[in-house]
């Protein structure tokens, strides 16, 4: 396939490439300064680096992280010394990169005698120094929507004159996960086989869709915040999915089960007291069960808690309380329940409530709600609160 030379030829990251984006403006004003790229494999990362190489007329050096010698790249810095023309320092996982590596880096950074750009299938500003964060610019790629596949994929056969049903096509583009290079790498494997390509082609090269595993950073916190937004709002079958997908990207059990106890007492709490129940019982059995059996379990205690009522009331108190607590709200303990006890009502002794002090002041952190179990506590809180006044 041939590479795009021009923001123009390039399908899929129009918030970067079209004409009123900012970092083509910035190219095409030559004003363009250190930038990073972070996104998924194949969304055009080093190809808008070659783009940008070209678009500014400058030498281009690509490296890998992983790879990278400090000699190679003192060498290069030696050789534009005393060129008025800067080099552009390309780097592929970049988050990689050791500090020492960064530390070279950043003296011909500060003084612009080259341009770096950097590229990850994770934000690199967590791994990168302050000093390198604070003079560069971070740009996010997203996955190459199916419109822009589908012309790639249109462009590719007919240059190489592959015959290719709609059936097969719908699969290069549906299976790859917006990933363009995988999708051309499907192509090219099957067309080395025949020039007609068929679905039961591709499929016996990719049986399965390829997804973005959820061991990549990003991605592993949006699967992660993508299922608890979903059993948050009771929605079973968006929960199932992530579910899955956290499954068939590689998470663990143990870590999908912890975040399901979590969850029962943050958001279904005392609304259904039960849920922290299951759902610590299904972490202890995953743990001793694993998948594939596992899937069951955590779909079990997912499909549970979607159907629960929810509350978060604890977690809202005990976060007030703390909050009041750094505020130096620290009150003096009222004598009759310290430990002396001189003055202590014990309650058992007047049906289960008598009207004591247990603050010097008054505080509200809780507020139960109307819903499902937490009803009936606040009822009877209520109701033995009324008795004992009457």
């Amino acid at each position: 396939m041939k590479q795009a030379q021009t923001f123009d030829e390039l399908l899929g990251q129009e918030h970067l490439t079209s004409v009123n984006a900012p970092l083509r403006r910035l190219c095409e004003k030559n004003a363009l300064g250190h930038s990073f790229f972070f996104g998924p494999a194949g969304c055009g990362k080093t190809s808008i680096a070659r783009i940008i190489a070209k678009t500014l007329d400058m030498p281009f050096y690509e490296f890998n992280a992983t790879s990278i010698k400090i000699e190679q790249l003192r060498k290069i810095f030696e050789q534009y010394k005393n060129v008025l023309q800067k080099p552009l320092i390309f780097i592929d996982e970049v988050h990689r990169l050791a500090k020492n590596q960064q530390e070279v880096l950043l003296p011909f950074m500060e003084n612009d005698s080259i341009l770096v750009i950097g590229a990850s299938t994770e934000n690199p500003y967590f791994s990168l120094t302050s000093a390198i964060r604070s003079r560069s610019m971070l740009f996010e790629l997203y996955p190459v929507n199916d419109d822009a596949l589908y012309i790639l994929l249109e462009k590719e056969l007919l240059s190489k004159s592959i015959l290719c049903n709609q059936q097969a096509k719908d699969y290069l583009v549906k299976s790859s996960g917006g990933d363009a290079r995988a999708m051309l790498k499907l192509l090219e494997f099957s067309s080395a086989i025949e020039t007609t390509i068929t679905l039961e082609l591709l499929k016996s090269l990719r049986p399965n869709a390829l997804s973005a595993g959820s061991s990549e950073l990003g991605v592993h916190h949006d699967l992660t915040s993508a299922l608890i937004k979903s059993i948050r709002g009771s929605d079973i079958d968006a929960s199932i999915y992530y579910l899955a997908r956290l499954i068939d990207g590689g998470e663990s059990a143990d870590f999908i089960a912890r975040r399901l106890v979590i969850l029962a007492s943050e958001d279904v709490g005392n609304a259904n007291p039960q849920a922290l129940t299951l759902t610590t019982s299904a972490m202890t059995s995953v743990s001793k069960i694993g998948f594939p059996e596992a899937r069951i379990i955590l779909a079990q205690a997912v499909v549970y808690l979607c159907a629960s009522p929810k509350s978060n009331s604890s977690y809202l108190a005990i976060n007030s309380a703390l909050q009041a607590v750094k505020d130096g709200v620290i009150l003096k303990i009222p004598e009759n329940i310290t430990k002396i006890n001189k003055d202590y009502i014990n309650p058992h002794n007047f049906n289960g409530y008598v009207n004591q002090n247990y603050l010097s002041r008054d505080l509200k952190f809780c507020t139960l709600k109307d819903v499902g179990y937490e009803k009936k506590m606040k009822d009877w809180l209520k109701n033995i609160i009324n008795f004992s006044s009457d």
